[in-house]
Parts: structure tokens; sequence; C-alpha cells
């Protein structure tokens, strides 16, 4: 007779997270944020147009409005907006492509010219990597088998790698202007949507009075960021082009595009006209008078004249700036970036109408609120 053998009964251990300090609301919430991180990361594709295409509703809905009171209808309003945006860009981009050209044909002699008047200290950190090699094989033991290079990855040809990006930009493009278009078109017809859903008065009321204060509060804060912008290349524009700087023109709007990066863009833009200028000029003089100026520009530009014409109400908490722009840059690259702040506006907007996020949006406030007299009374 075959016999059975049946293990005995053994109690595993379970594991449980209240005993160890962590509850399920907890455990929930963290993988919440994981599910809605890898949604934004993969699905960027999808999103970007999305995001891109609110945000600039956001901002241009007070001009269609505009429009709108001057007896245009609201498509024909929404259609003539988005084709001065259209306009103004393109514009820019037939402002800027002769000389970028012109930039790029002389690219291989730019480098061979950075490459010799940088010879000596290529020569310095050659020898000092020669050195920490010599000191790495004297303290690796003999015996210490070499690993094995691993092949690199095989990549596309330039050609195809320039057709994907286009391509891929051109359809972003295209469809954040198509939805720009229908969502300034049939804003209206949206929010009456959104308040039918309402069941109070109350809500209602709320809704339409934070949505009009981001629409009005965001063109504000963009349009006067674009005039600053605007005086700021303007100005280093004009500098360039009296201390001799080739192609000032270029160096202007990009000192206007740039600074749509808080503190990055200024940084970028600082590293970029040292590097034209140690290529164009010879004497130690004229190399750094050329970033002396500019960061005399961007220190009033930033210190000075953005925050009294923007106003303490839509200043933002500079480490929240960058931090929001590291990590929407992370998931979506530079258009994340460029993205962050808008969205960190639009959101410090909507914690200053909600008694719940009120502390989150003083966090996020450029500079702190004093308590009143009457708070820092001892209560009896």
């Amino acid at each position: 007779m075959i016999q059975l053998h049946v293990p005995e009964k053994r109690d595993f251990p379970v594991l449980n997270l209240e005993n160890n300090g962590v509850s399920a609301t907890t455990l929930l919430l963290v993988l919440t944020v994981l599910a809605v991180l890898y949604t934004l990361y993969f699905a960027r594709a999808v999103l970007l147009p999305i995001v891109m295409a609110i945000l600039l509703a956001l901002i241009l809905t007070p001009a269609v409005r505009a429009l709108r009171r001057l007896h245009i209808p609201r498509g024909l309003g929404a259609a003539l907006v988005v084709a001065m945006l259209v306009a103004c860009l393109g514009g820019i981009v037939g402002w800027i492509y002769d000389p970028a050209a012109q930039w790029i044909e002389k690219a291989p002699s730019t480098i061979a010219e950075m490459e010799l008047k940088l010879r000596g200290v290529k020569k310095r950190v050659e020898e000092m990597a020669k050195v920490a090699e010599k000191v790495e094989q004297l303290a690796a033991p003999a015996t210490a088998a070499k690993p094995r290079p691993v092949p690199a990855p095989a990549q596309g040809s330039l050609m195809q790698r320039t057709f994907s990006t286009t391509l891929t930009f051109l359809v972003t493009t295209g469809t954040t202007l198509v939805l720009l278009y229908f969502l300034l078109a049939t804003s209206d017809l949206l929010m009456q949507k959104t308040l039918q859903v309402m069941s109070t008065r109350e809500d209602r009321k709320r809704v339409v009075q934070i949505a009009r204060e981001i629409e009005s509060r965001m063109a504000r804060y963009f349009g006067t960021v674009t005039l600053i912008n605007a005086g700021l290349g303007i100005a280093t524009g004009l500098a360039m082009f009296w201390l001799d700087m080739p192609n000032p023109v270029l160096w202007g709007v990009m000192a206007f595009a740039f600074n749509y990066f808080p503190y990055l863009g200024a940084s970028a833009s600082l590293i970029v006209l040292t590097v034209v200028a140690a290529l164009t000029f010879d004497e130690l003089r004229q190399v750094l008078l050329v970033p002396a100026v500019f960061f005399t520009f961007s220190v009033i530009e930033g210190q000075f004249l953005a925050p009294y014409i923007v106003g303490r109400h839509l200043v933002l908490n500079p480490v929240v700036v960058l931090l929001s722009m590291l990590f929407w840059a992370w998931l979506w690259g530079v258009v994340g970036a460029l993205l962050a702040v808008p969205i960190l506006v639009a959101f410090k907007i909507f914690c200053e109408h909600n008694d719940t996020l009120k502390p989150v949006g003083e966090l996020l406030a450029g500079k702190a609120v004093r308590p009143q007299p009457a708070q820092l009374a001892p209560s009896p």
C-alpha cells in the first residue's frame, strides 16, 4: 500500500503593516503616487499636447473673451488668437533662422578652434587621467580579471534621428494647436457642463470664481513675464552689438527664450555667451566683459524688476520652482521644464481658494506672510 506523506501544518509569519508603523492607507497612497508617476512618464506622448493645450487655453481665454466683447463670434475669435500665436512663433523662428544656420555651418571650424585654445588644458587633463589609471592598476590585485567591454547599443543614423525628432515635434505641435482651438472655442460650453454636475449653488459659484481667477491671473502673469523677457532680450541684443559680438539678434532671442526657465535659463545663457566670447575675442578683458554685462542684466531683471512688476501675490518660492522644474524635466524633458512654472502657478492659485490647501499655497509663495499682532497675542 502506498502511503502519502502529509506535511505538518506550520504557521508562516504574516506581515503586519500596522505593527511595523505602516498603515494600509499610507501603503495605498504610496502605490497610487507610483502609479501616477508611471502613467505620467510612459504616457507623455499623449499627455504633453493635452497639458500644453490646457495651459495655453487658460492663458489665452481672456483674449478670446475680449474679442467676444467686440461682437466677434467665439469660434472666429479662437481662430484669430491661435493664428496670432502661430504667427508670433513663426516670426521668431524666421528671425533667428539665418544666424542659427550660420552657426551650425561654422560648427566644425568652431569646435576645432575651441580645441586649439583648450589644448593646454586638455593635455593636463589627459596627464591626470593617465596618472589616475596607473594608480588604479597598482592598487588593483594582479590576478583580477579585466572586465570585458560592453558593446555600445546600435543607434540609428543622424538622418533617421533628425527625421524622427522633427516628425514628433510636428505631430505634438499640430495636436496642441488643434486642441487649443477647440478649448478656446468651447470653453463656455465646458464650463456649463461642469456647473451642471455641481449640486449646490455655492459650489457652482466657487468653481466659476476659481476658473476666472486662474485665467486672469495666469494671463496677467505670463503676459508680464513675456514683456520682461522681451526687455531682457532687447537689452542683451543691443549690448552684444555694442560689444562687437557676432549675430547679436541670435543672443537676444536666446536670452528671451531661455528666461522662461527660471534660474536655469539665465545660467545657460551666461555659459553660452561666455563660450562664444572666448571663441570670438583674444583679449581676456573683452572675453570677461560679455558675461559680466549679461550677468548684470540678469541680476537687475531677476532681483528687482520681475518681483516689483509681477507682484508678491504671484511670486513663487525659488526652491519649489527649481524642484518643480527638475521633476517635470525628469518626466517630460525640456518641454516639461517649460511647463513646470505654469503648472505651479495654476496649482498655487487653486490652493489659495481651498481652505484645506491654503498652507500648501503659503509654502509655494515667494514671501512668507507675517502674522498680525492679534495672531501673536497669547491666548487667554
